[in-house]
């Protein structure tokens, strides 16, 4: 998985890093079980502080997304089995709603955002079963 970083945006370098490592669990660029760099590595491969990353993995850890073993580092969490997680959080209800104002200020119909939504969706590997 290749990450890029913008350091001139004004999102913090730790959430771009946290929100490009759940895209690649989503798409399956990083597989359930997969190790991860380690932090330090991570830093120097990227150029940026250690504390960052950390603070990055610390954040996925929290999230779920990952399971950290000192023995054994980082590694991408298994997924949780189909009866968890089914019904969304209400912190992704929240930034879900965000995102839709946002669209709707700046004038997007709603035909154009679900069909946003389904192709940025169809890209995911890991999709709910009907």
């Amino acid at each position: 998985m290749i990450i890029s970083l913008q350091l001139d945006s004004e999102t913090p370098i730790y959430e771009q890093l946290r929100n490009q490592i759940v895209i690649g669990i989503a798409t399956g660029q990083l597989e359930p079980a997969e190790k991860l760099p380690t932090v330090r590595q991570l830093a120097e491969d990227l150029g940026i502080n250690s504390m960052t990353v950390n603070k990055t993995y610390s954040l996925l850890k929290q999230e779920g997304y990952i399971v950290i073993d000192r023995r054994h580092g980082a590694k991408v969490s298994p997924r949780a089995s189909d009866g968890e997680g089914s019904q969304p959080s209400a912190q992704l209800e929240e930034q879900l709603q965000l995102i839709i104002a946002q669209a709707a200020i700046k004038g997007v119909e709603r035909s154009q955002f679900d069909s946003l939504c389904d192709r940025i969706f169809a890209r995911m590997k890991y999709q709910p079963q009907s």
